[in-house]
């Protein structure tokens, strides 16, 4: 018997060393990492699973296709997909356990700490439009050249492995190409990722045309009661604030943290402290996007019902954007920085209304001269190639994309989502798509310019 559990001890010590050696190559992560990976990993996949199954309405297969595409762990996760409780259940290994679920009109959100709020969330249904885009969804003024172009570069793209879901060109505020990958339509909401922070600036925007008269006090925030009292709204705009947040996608690290685990994501930048004078320093930072988030929801009111009444009411309604879900963490405030699902057709349309000086029919949606200003370098010292949540062409020294309008600007996400708005050519292209690697934007984008 003794010698039997002294084998037994020995060979369960093999298998921990065998896995400490192979964990890297085979997983992706150390073993010492293995609590934080193992956090990440299901809080991820819960997530994103749950978002592309009920919000993209994408098959299992893809989701976990798509969750392996960043970690080799990920293809070891088991979901398990709850229709009638519209969840999804994320482990690895048996370990870690994490659930999200969705409510319509939010999205899904982690089932990190008290989330009843968001049960007694109402969203109420959009008025429907009618015609021609951008008010409707007729593409009643498609090039039939181009749209021969953009499907010959979609299907090379596909081919190359590239994995792009979605190419639409709008010239001249009108819908002239689009085309579309495999289990995607005109209607489908496509996660993406960081060009929410475009989004969540314009946002802000939308709040002071509507109250010129908004009050912007220092602090920001209540808990900044030191040196942090010297960060501007401009300069969370500009990821200038001097806040140190680790951006990087690792287990344990701020970003990581704060996307899948976090009750609220804002909260992790919240407590950053300063590392460099505000306004000196470029540092991309999400954190600092969902302080904006925050900021804006505490300006609402404080509560879920207001803040998704004015997405609603104020960007989506104007906008005719029928297919598109902002997301909220489990406190009830938007993540700002990651999680917005739209259609191609209605990224193009935020895309137009910065074209269009942020006008939209008659109504000027976004205070005069905030376009020029969101479009315009910051004053730091090491990058100034980003504006409010943009990402600028001219990025100082050299172009980001030579092949492009020294003038043009984008929305950028995780996996090569892209959307560029182009004021010398009256142009406006979206990408979005699952590209692990790099992707030829300015090569792309340049033959579909006029």
């Amino acid at each position: 018997m003794k010698k039997t559990i002294l084998t037994l001890l020995a060979g369960f010590a093999g298998l921990l060393l065998l896995l400490a050696l192979l964990a890297p190559s085979l997983l992706g992560f150390s073993i010492t990492q293995l609590g934080s990976a193992v956090r990440v990993a299901t809080g991820m996949g819960a997530k994103l699973a749950c978002s592309g199954y009920f919000v993209s309405g994408f098959s299992e297969a893809r989701n976990l296709d798509d969750l392996a595409s960043y970690s080799p762990a990920n293809q070891f996760l088991d979901l398990h997909y709850d229709n009638q409780g519209k969840r999804v259940t994320a482990t690895l290994f048996g370990l870690g356990e994490t659930t999200a679920t969705f409510r319509p009109g939010l999205g899904c959100t982690l089932d990190v700490g008290d989330t009843r709020a968001l049960d007694q969330v109402v969203a109420a249904p959009l008025a429907s439009t009618a015609g021609d885009w951008p008010t409707g969804e007729n593409p009643a003024h498609i090039n039939p050249a181009l749209q021969r172009t953009l499907d010959s570069i979609l299907a090379e793209d596909n081919r190359a492995g590239l994995n792009t879901r979605a190419l639409l060109v709008v010239q001249s505020g009108q819908l002239v190409a689009e085309s579309y990958g495999a289990q995607v339509t005109p209607q489908t909401p496509l996660l993406g990722w960081s060009m929410g922070k475009s989004l969540t600036a314009m946002m802000l925007g939308r709040l002071h045309a509507l109250q010129p008269e908004l009050e912007v006090t220092s602090p920001l925030f209540p808990q900044w009661r030191d040196e942090r009292q010297q960060v501007s709204l401009e300069n969370l705009l500009q990821m200038s604030s001097g806040l140190d947040f680790d951006e990087t996608y690792a287990p344990g690290s701020d970003a990581t943290r704060m996307l899948f685990n976090a009750h609220s994501a804002s909260e992790i930048a919240l407590q950053s402290q300063l590392a460099h004078s505000p306004g000196t320093h470029f540092s991309y930072s999400s954190g600092t996007t969902n302080l904006l988030a925050r900021w804006i929801y505490e300006q609402l009111g404080g509560n879920p019902q207001s803040n998704v009444d004015f997405f609603r009411q104020q960007i989506l309604a104007p906008l005719g954007m029928q297919h598109t879900t902002f997301e909220v963490d489990a406190s009830g405030v938007f993540v700002g920085s990651s999680y917005i699902y739209a259609s191609a057709r209605d990224w193009a349309r935020l895309g137009l209304l910065m074209l269009q000086d942020g006008k939209w029919n008659s109504e000027q949606l976004l205070p005069e001269g905030w376009v020029t200003a969101a479009s315009s370098p910051n004053g730091s010292s090491n990058d100034s190639g980003y504006g409010y949540q943009f990402w600028l062409n001219d990025a100082g020294e050299s172009l980001r994309y030579p092949e492009l309008p020294q003038d043009s600007y984008f929305m950028l996400g995780n996996r090569k989502q892209a959307v560029m708005i182009s004021p010398s050519t009256d142009t406006v292209i979206v990408r979005l798509g699952w590209s692990s690697g790099d992707y030829p934007t300015g090569r792309n984008f340049a033959q579909l310019l006029p």
